[in-house]
């Protein structure tokens, strides 16, 4: 059948991209939001749950400051160490994806703290920086311009050259 439609259609083509689109990625970037608050959230519990026995925290300025940072401490290793270590989080390993290099590994530590920061920036403007997954023939959003990466489906074959090379 996808023959018979890539032989009418000259622009379609039998192999699968192997680059993610922007609704397989937005599900998982949900999932993975929803499992690090779940997180967070437990933490606190468990942490107001000790503070409890020992007496009230004041002034409650330092209580808002510490329970931010650790918020921010925390959304920052979940995506940080996932990508770099294993090049997926628990939400893209449920969407069958991962995060690349342009050697096909998983990014550095350091890139991706940068591919973090390229998701805030993304995410600021009513998450414009996604926008360029629907044009680019990478689908790369600014987390991936900025980082050097890309994200692939882990069950298809990966092109020569991920990242470097033409548009």
């Amino acid at each position: 059948m996808v023959a018979a439609t890539a032989a009418i259609q000259p622009g379609l083509s039998e192999a699968p991209v192997p680059y993610a689109g922007i609704a397989t990625r937005a599900v998982a970037f949900v999932a993975d939001i929803v499992l690090v608050h779940a997180i967070v959230l437990v933490s606190a519990g468990a942490l107001g749950l000790v503070a409890s026995l020992v007496g009230e925290l004041r002034p409650q300025w330092l209580v808002t400051t510490l329970v931010g940072s650790a918020w921010g401490l925390t959304v920052t290793m979940y995506f940080v160490l996932f990508w770099s270590i294993t090049g997926q989080t628990p939400g893209l390993r449920a969407m069958g994806l991962r995060v690349v290099a342009a050697d096909t590994t998983p990014p550095s530590f350091w890139r991706a703290f940068v591919r973090l920061i390229g998701l805030l920036l993304a995410i600021v403007p009513l998450f414009a920086g996604f926008l360029p997954v629907l044009f680019d023939s990478k689908r790369r959003a600014l987390p991936d311009y900025l980082a050097g990466t890309v994200v692939l489906y882990t069950d298809r074959t990966e092109p020569h050259g991920v990242v470097t090379g033409g548009p």
